[in-house]
């Protein structure tokens, strides 16, 4: 089961792990950050995990506008799993 295209189901270039990987190696920070968001919104968090670190997840959530609830999972997951 491909679970990208439930973070991505609008975008189904995004729905193939190569290109995505590619897509984030090589992102501004602009879409970099999108692509977060969009994982942080709709991913689940082991999918999520699977393409970005703890650490720069929590660099980064000031910085995206994520529904409360959201805000607050990822707080709490970048604080038991950080570093």
């Amino acid at each position: 089961m491909n679970y990208l295209k439930a973070v991505f189901w609008d975008y189904p270039q995004y729905t193939d792990e190569e290109n995505l990987v590619n897509t984030i190696k090589y992102a501004k920070k602009d879409v970099y950050n999108w692509i977060l968001y969009r994982f942080l919104e709709y991913g689940r968090a082991i999918d999520t995990l699977k393409y970005f670190e703890v650490n720069r997840i929590k660099e980064s959530l000031d910085e995206l506008k994520l529904k409360p609830y959201t805000r607050k999972k990822w707080e709490r997951l970048t604080k038991v799993y950080g570093n």
